[in-house]
């Protein structure tokens, strides 16, 4: 069972971080690792996938979030919106490769939805992103590197 609470605890904990919500992953990864007690691809997969599948619903709420854009209550206000969208229009979908960066990773995500960048270039991109992260990380925590 405490196998299970321990990558539940990291698939969520990784979920969480992919949201706009502030939340961060790496110290259950690191601190799961160090223990030694639970194979390695195991939690590396956990995370990749809890992470990629927060990343996914930033996606999901920019598809359906633009349509609000002209409220009042819309939490970016139209020049912030707009710079986000020409800052991804100059990069273009390349710019989720930096999906992992914290601070400006999640919204990236958020402006991809946003702007209808195709599903299964995102999902690709993404995905890349975020388990290369979390392998450099294992790399570090583990002194592989």
């Amino acid at each position: 069972m405490s196998a299970l609470l321990a990558y539940g605890g990291l698939f969520a904990s990784a979920l969480v971080a992919a949201t706009i919500l502030p939340m961060q992953s790496e110290a259950a990864l690191s601190g799961l690792l160090l223990t030694g007690a639970y194979p390695v691809f195991a939690l590396v997969l956990a995370a990749s996938l809890g992470n990629v599948l927060g990343s996914v619903v930033n996606w999901l709420l920019g598809r359906g979030i633009a349509r609000f854009r002209d409220r009042r209550w819309f939490p970016v206000g139209p020049r912030a919106l707009e710079r986000a969208e020409a800052w991804y229009g100059r990069y273009g979908k390349w710019s989720l490769l930096l999906s992992w960066v914290p601070i400006i990773g999640d919204p990236l995500t958020v402006v991809a939805g946003a702007l209808r960048e195709p599903f299964p270039v995102f999902l690709a991109l993404v995905t890349l992103a975020k388990v290369g992260r979390y392998l450099a990380l294992t790399a570090a925590v583990l002194g592989l590197s």
